[in-house]
């Protein structure tokens, strides 16, 4: 495991959520989240910045 600069897991988030949204379109919005969530280890800030972040822009 390496240590990632301030801000970077957020955008590899973003992005991930992202590309499953254009590859799994009628997949629930949440669950994507949920996932990246897991995926990407997020601290409940990072969790909570990202499902706001996500849900702005859709």
């Amino acid at each position: 495991m390496s240590i990632q600069p301030v801000g970077e897991v957020i955008r590899k988030a973003v992005k991930w959520v992202s590309e499953q949204r254009k590859f799994e379109p009628g997949k629930d919005l949440n669950k994507i989240i949920e996932e990246a969530c897991i995926k990407f280890n997020l601290s409940p800030k990072e969790a909570e910045f990202l499902r706001r972040f996500v849900l702005d822009k859709s």
